[in-house]
């Protein structure tokens, strides 16, 4: 039986038995979960940016999402470039989601990992290192759950219908942006239709230079539709396809063919091409779940399927991830245990647009079956704990028809205990095991055989101890943290091997510090990250694996003026870093925006960003090739002044 029915059958019988279970048993109410609550996540590095956040943040591209956040970094240039790194490791090594699917790695070294536009995003949820053992499989150094809106998140009270213009540009690239959202409910039945368009040129940086391949052109549309029943049966369906098109800086390389290299500004010695680029990130998931349980058991069963397409001129690539998810939640006395289990299949294969050798054609395949429990209670009134296990079975086919089978067992604990009225410590461990890895689609094969001598799994390793201190309108909290990836498979390859391994690590410290008053906030957050692959001080260009972080400061503040007006900024502080091989400089990012929401106009609002307010010229602490003698990095855009109008109807 092929393994993508195995697991689907899995899947059905699994939703079928808990079902059947949930019309036997009564409902226990339960109160809030202490460990659940926001102040305890975020200490354990479970952070969750909220829709209220992301519409103050008013994001273009998905840096703009995490401005604020100083433990998560994305890498510059365009959309197809952008990668997300989570205290310095790679969204690679971390579970990512949209809308509950599961997202493959990127097809293409030099470009970013999921392409995303956050027009539509409702929240994201981010683990740092101990991820629960229901976030799924491949958790090594945590998740991102990026959810999108549902038309019910956007209509008011007794509304049937509506929609939302948005319209914005900008002066530095003169970046056109424009979004529109139908979305509407009649009885059980709602539909969501949303897309947006952004076109602009090259940015200029602080000193006023044109980046060459950094123009805007991206298309993003998403599909949502839903029927809930009287009783809270609820089956949806979301589809959505994100391109980017931009012309893009290529170089010369290996076979004499050129490659797209959106993450560079320039290579030493190979003069710039613009072509063409293209990336495309296509995700569909279906969903049922019971939002009035009646019983013990809350079952939820879902279905995703996704792709990741990159075409970089010389050698073009595609990963798709079939996966599907059934789980139940049983009310305990005093908490929740979560349980399911969940499958993904998937593949990497590409090909070489040159001759002889690099006129490759090659695939990976990986598929998986996990088994999952995570437990939530509340121990009294004072101690809180979270703890799970999960158990894999992997199999993964080589390009060269090798095969190798390997199974793990994962488990995570962390404990949030009240010391006094004001002081709570947080405390979790977590073990998890990473199977193997899929090597680079577009490289399969490129440039000679890939060989799998020595082939094997990935295990990680987590630690988080913290504490924080709440009173009145200011909260402070601190966690030293440790996350060890051993075993990591060569994604990309040197001569061939994917057998050889690598090992990394990622420590240090977050602090906060935050004041909330009854009309606006000032938040601090400091991350100092020290970055190790194979104990020494990684580089700028350790693909799928991780970048040097050292000490980074991220501000965050808004102010209600009053009913319609609202101010607030941001800044990012990276200080210099001399830990790595090359000393790293710092730089200073400061952004302001006024919102205005005029009385006379209903659905109106009007925003005034104004970005790099210092005109800065700098390059991103996480970007490729900053240490690299080799590589022109790319420096980020200069200052931009922004007006965005957004209609809702």
């Amino acid at each position: 039986m092929h393994h993508t029915s195995r697991g689907l059958l899995l899947l059905t019988a699994c939703f079928a038995g808990t079902t059947l279970s949930a019309q036997q048993l009564d409902p226990v109410f339960l109160g809030t979960l202490r460990i659940e609550g926001a102040e305890a996540q975020a200490l354990l590095g479970n952070d969750q940016i909220t829709s209220e956040e992301i519409a103050r943040r008013n994001p273009a591209t998905v840096r703009d999402v995490f401005a604020g956040e100083s433990s998560v970094s994305v890498s510059g240039g365009a959309a197809i470039a952008q990668k997300v790194f989570v205290n310095g490791i790679e969204e690679s090594l971390l579970s990512i989601t949209i809308d509950g699917a599961r997202q493959n790695k990127s097809a293409f070294h030099h470009t970013g990992n999921v392409l995303l536009d956050p027009a539509l995003l409702k929240s994201v949820e981010i683990s740092k290192g101990l991820a629960p053992a229901d976030a799924g499989p491949g958790a090594l150094a945590g998740a991102i759950a990026y959810q999108t809106k549902d038309a019910r998140d956007l209509l008011e009270e007794g509304e049937s219908f509506g929609g939302l213009m948005t319209l914005g540009a900008t002066t530095n690239s003169k970046d056109i942006r424009s979004t529109l959202t139908l979305f509407g409910r009649q009885g059980g039945a709602e539909f969501l239709l949303s897309g947006t368009r952004q076109t602009g040129s090259d940015y200029k940086d602080g000193s006023g230079k044109t980046v060459e391949g950094t123009e805007a052109d991206l298309t993003d549309l998403i599909a949502k539709l839903a029927y809930t029943t009287g009783s809270g049966k609820r089956l949806s369906f979301a589809a959505s396809r994100t391109e980017d098109t931009g012309r893009r800086a290529a170089q010369a390389g290996p076979g004499g063919l050129f490659f797209t290299r959106p993450d560079f500004a320039e290579v030493v010695g190979r003069p710039n091409v613009l072509i063409d680029g293209y990336a495309r990130r296509e995700s569909y998931t279906l969903t049922w779940t019971d939002e009035a349980p009646e019983g013990w058991f809350a079952p939820s069963l879902q279905l995703s399927y996704n792709e990741q397409e990159i075409d970089a001129s010389g050698v073009w690539g595609l990963n798709t991830s079939l996966s599907g998810t059934a789980k139940n939640v049983w009310q305990l006395g005093n908490g929740t245990l979560t349980a399911g289990l969940d499958f993904f299949d998937e593949t990497a294969k590409g090909r070489g647009r040159g001759t002889g050798a690099f006129a490759s054609s090659g695939q990976e395949e990986m598929w998986n079956l996990g088994l999952f429990a995570q437990a939530r209670q509340d121990l009294g009134a004072r101690v809180s704990v979270s703890y799970g296990l999960r158990y894999d079975i992997q199999e993964f086919e080589g390009a060269d028809g090798s095969r190798f089978d390997g199974s793990g067992l994962s488990a995570n604990g962390s404990v949030d205990v009240i010391l006094t009225d004001t002081l709570t410590l947080n405390a979790g461990l977590a073990s998890s095991w990473g199977g193997y890895e899929l090597g680079e689609a577009a490289l399969v094969d490129f440039g000679g055989a890939w060989n799998y001598a020595g082939f094997t799994t990935s295990r990680a390793n987590a630690a988080r101890l913290g504490l924080r201190h709440d009173s009145g309108p200011w909260s402070v909290s601190g966690a030293l943290f440790r996350t060890e990836v051993d075993d990591i498979s060569a994604v990309l390859p040197t001569g061939g091997a994917r057998g050889a391994t690598a090992d990394l690590t990622s420590t240090g410290f977050e602090g906060a510090l935050r004041w909330t008053g009854a009309q606006g906030f000032a938040a601090l957050n400091y991350t100092y990250a020290d970055v190790e692959l194979n104990g020494d001080a990684v580089g700028s260009t350790a693909y799928y694996l991780g970048r040097p972080v050292g000490h980074v400061i991220a501000l965050e503040g808004g102010w209600d003026v009053n009913d319609h007006w609202r101010v607030g900024g941001s800044a990012e502080i990276a200080l210099k870093n001399t830990d790595t091989a090359v000393t790293l400089p710092g730089y200073e990012v400061v952004n302001l925006h006024a919102v205005y929401t005029p009385k006379a106009l209903d659905g109106v609002q009007v925003r005034l960003d104004l970005r790099n307010v210092l005109d800065a010229t700098y390059e991103a602490r996480s970007s490729d090739g900053i240490d690299a003698a080799s590589v022109i990095a790319l420096t980020e855009p200069g200052r931009s002044v922004g007006l965005t109008a957004t209609f809702r109807f």
